[in-house]
């Protein structure tokens, strides 16, 4: 006589008369959750749009690596799939049954598999050790003739220096194409990580440290970057472009960076921002040409971004923001300004506001843009100046 227990879950115990388990049932709703689940995670990984790509590598350095990587995977896999088999079999062939009540005979090792199974990784470790450690070698090798920048990272953006040439942007590292380029990195604060998936590997900007980090762009476009080590509040926030120009637009893109910024004309709104700048903000930002005044703000950082130039970039604060509208996005960046009609000057003027409504900071702990009390006319007046910024 047979009596079946609880049937209101998933699983249900078969019982002999006296109580004791004979088998367990599992129903297939069980195993249809577990393949909803997989193929959800499966499907996740999908993507049309994918800006920080390790796969689809655009610089002579993430292509290398991308070479290595993917035989890499494909033999992880392949190993991966044998094992999973492998336990897979033995959980089934050697399940217990209903009526084993017997101990299985028990083994003490069998000295050739034991080896076999020990030299075999061995073997495969060594395969992957070889090339990956040249692979090493070859990155860390630095060009003698290299344009050099100088890269530091700061809660929560990015400052690119071009020693030689005497330029100081952020947010945006602009290079010329087919051109070995050197990056000294460096922090102000704590630990950031430089990390250009497309463009190249990922290495730390440690404080009192530079870490040298060979790139070399191989195609014309742009190319996101972001920062790869927990920093505080507005980490996934530290992002930052590179834009790779051709040879000719880049010696352009130099020549306009390199002028003073233009004071706008006496009696228009543009030439009160000015005045307003130099009284609110140039305490902590600077704009070549543009004289240092007493401000009625304390300084609130050690330092930040440089706005010479800012109307030649296409994002602001730490790269979080799109300086031009969408409809202006496929201007050519880089080499010419953002015309005032597109102007995003929405998150612009939101951003001058209340800076930490639109990224989160700490600027009372000196980390981040402070909210100025600007007035609406100051803010207008500070916008119409820096569009004249190209």
């Amino acid at each position: 006589m047979i009596r079946k227990g609880r049937t209101s879950t998933s699983v249900a115990d078969v019982h002999d008369v006296d109580g004791t388990t004979v088998a367990r049932r599992r129903r297939p709703r069980a195993w249809l959750l577990v393949g909803v689940a997989a193929l959800v995670a499966l499907l996740s990984a999908c993507a049309e749009e994918t800006p920080q790509n390790v796969f689809d590598p655009r610089g002579e350095s993430a292509r290398k690596i991308n070479d290595l990587q993917v035989p890499v995977f494909i033999l992880a896999g392949i190993v991966g799939v044998l094992v999973f088999a492998a336990v897979l079999v033995v959980l089934i062939r050697f399940r217990r049954r209903p009526g084993d009540d017997v101990v299985p005979k028990q083994t003490h090792g069998k000295t050739v598999l034991e080896i076999g199974w020990t030299i075999l990784p061995a073997v495969i470790l060594l395969v992957v050790a070889v090339p990956t450690v040249a692979l090493v070698v070859d990155l860390a090798d630095t060009p003698d003739e290299a344009l050099e920048i100088d890269v530091v990272g700061q809660q929560w953006w990015w400052e690119f220096s071009y020693p030689a040439e005497g330029i100081v942007t952020s947010g945006e590292l602009v290079i010329p194409v087919d051109t070995d380029v050197l990056v000294n990195i460096t922090s102000r604060d704590v630990v950031h990580s430089f990390w250009f998936p497309k463009l190249a590997g990922k290495l730390d900007a440690v404080p009192n440290r530079i870490h040298p980090l060979k790139l070399r762009g191989e195609e014309v476009g742009e190319i996101w970057g972001q920062c790869a080590e927990f920093c505080g509040l507005s980490h996934a926030n530290m992002r930052m472009r590179a834009v790779v120009l051709s040879q000719e637009d880049y010696a352009a893109w130099v020549a306009n960076q390199q002028q003073a910024a233009a004071v706008p004309e006496e009696g228009t709104t543009a030439y009160a921002g000015y005045e307003a700048f130099g009284q609110r903000c140039a305490s902590c930002h600077a704009i070549d040409g543009h004289p240092v005044q007493p401000a009625d703000v304390p300084l609130v950082a050690a330092a930040a971004p440089n706005l010479t130039h800012l109307m030649s970039r296409t994002t602001f604060a730490g790269a979080m923001f799109r300086l031009r509208n969408d409809d202006c996005a496929a201007q050519p960046a880089g080499v010419t300004g953002t015309p005032a009609e597109c102007l995003n000057r929405v998150d612009l003027e939101s951003w001058l506001r209340d800076p930490s409504a639109m990224k989160p900071m700490a600027p009372d702990d000196q980390r981040g843009m402070p909210t100025l009390g600007l007035s609406e006319t100051e803010i207008d007046n500070i916008v119409d100046y820096l569009s004249t910024l190209d």
